[in-house]
């Protein structure tokens, strides 16, 4: 079923409201961030967006490929918002809000004529020029194919990702401790092990501040398809209790409902959420089971024509 938000709005009317919620993001993060964190963020918190409208897919009519509408027109409002010196890119993957951006009153800011009036000649221009001189480029907007955030394929993430949601619940138990264990958490050896009676947790364990206070720390992980919902936050808290955990950490394969990032926050007892795209990056981050490899992008030079 198709949002409202694709009912009622044209695709332009739908990439000036992203930049809006694009630079109330950016504000609310500190002026600059990168693209998954302003995403993340208009997921988690825009009152502009609707969360159906961001989870939704299509396929492409031209590959058969399914993409997220939402993903598309974020990158070209970014675009846009570049183009019309509100934004910046200080290295690779970030945005950054300018002195421009950054005074933006967005009561009163209008995309339109604050935005478009001076970013949709340039961008027609730059299209013009990549359709003439970069054909690899025009075939991928026209299939409708939408890049990471970084504009460099990384395979390797959805093969990250297939593979885990292909491990058995017990193998994918084994992977969230060995991962929680490289970010420092003391396991314990019995809690949260399997077929022990742990009240419903994945793990257990204990992490040392450098005052040497020790906080208890419980794990659950789900090996799901579908998003978590509040529910399962309220149940994992439930867990905790039995161990008096002070601080919990979620781990799923998928992602979370705009109800279980507000039910997580809910108390004295903070969760933190760890989705796909996080796995990914913590991965990488600790090179768990993964062997890092170096690769090159070829600059515009090596496509433009003398």
């Amino acid at each position: 079923m198709k949002p409202k938000i694709m009912k009622e709005y044209t695709t332009i009317e739908r990439e000036n409201l992203i930049m809006k919620a694009i630079i109330k993001s950016l504000l609310d993060l500190g002026g600059v961030a990168d693209r998954k964190e302003i995403k993340r963020d208009i997921y988690d918190n825009s009152t502009l967006i609707p969360e159906d409208y961001i989870d939704f897919t299509r396929a492409s009519k031209q590959t058969g490929a399914e993409y997220k509408p939402f993903s598309y027109q974020f990158n070209f409002a970014v675009k846009h918002l570049l183009l019309a010196d509100y934004v910046r890119y200080p290295r690779r993957g970030e945005v950054e809000l300018t002195e421009k951006g950054r005074k933006v009153d967005l009561e009163t800011f209008d995309p339109v004529h604050d935005v478009r009036i001076v970013s949709q000649p340039a961008m027609d221009k730059n299209s013009g020029k990549t359709k003439s001189k970069n054909p690899l480029i025009e075939a991928k907007l026209e299939n409708e194919i939408v890049e990471n955030e970084d504009g460099v394929e990384e395979v390797w993430r959805d093969q990250l990702k297939t593979a885990l949601k292909g491990m058995s619940p017990a193998k994918f138990e084994i992977f969230a401790r060995g991962l929680i264990n490289k970010m420092g958490i003391d396991l314990d050896k019995t809690i949260g092990m399997q077929n022990s009676a742990d009240g419903g947790l994945d793990g257990f364990g204990y992490i040392t501040a450098d005052d040497f206070r020790t906080t208890r720390v419980a794990l659950q992980a789900k090996r799901w398809e579908g998003k978590v919902g509040s529910p399962e936050i309220d149940k994992f808290r439930g867990a905790m209790d039995k161990y008096n955990a002070e601080y919990g950490v979620f781990i799923t394969t998928s992602d979370y409902s705009r109800s279980a990032t507000e039910a997580s926050r809910i108390g004295t007892r903070v969760i933190t959420l760890i989705n796909g795209d996080d796995i990914c990056d913590l991965v990488a981050r600790y090179e768990f089971y993964v062997t890092p490899v170096t690769t090159y992008e070829l600059k515009e030079f090596y496509y433009e024509e003398e």
